[in-house]
């Protein structure tokens, strides 16, 4: 399951610098996956590129960003839900095309 940044974003972006997958960008910015540029999926406030987010498996025990948000705006994705095995693959493949 990925996480996702809600309506009640601050756009503080204290949660960017916490990914180690680089998913998390500034509303309006455009993000890069593969070596490919992309357009922002949000113009509102920050957001999380789902195809990115790992929920930092592989690097930590739980999600990073989530407790560095003063707002409570970061929650679990009920859309994309992956199991452990689903994130580590993700994290690996992310390894090999690039963040």
């Amino acid at each position: 399951m990925a996480v996702m940044i809600t309506d009640e974003c601050i756009s503080c972006n204290a949660c960017e610098a916490e990914c180690p997958n680089t998913a998390i960008y500034s509303a309006g910015m455009a993000y890069n996956l593969g070596g490919n540029e992309f357009p922002a999926v949000s113009e509102d406030h920050t957001y999380i590129v789902v195809d990115k987010c790992t929920e930092c498996v592989g690097f930590y025990d739980e999600p990073q960003c989530i407790p560095a948000c003063p707002t409570e705006a970061i929650v679990k994705d009920p859309d994309h839900v992956e199991t452990q095995e689903q994130l580590m693959a993700k994290k690996e493949n992310l390894d090999k095309v690039g963040r």
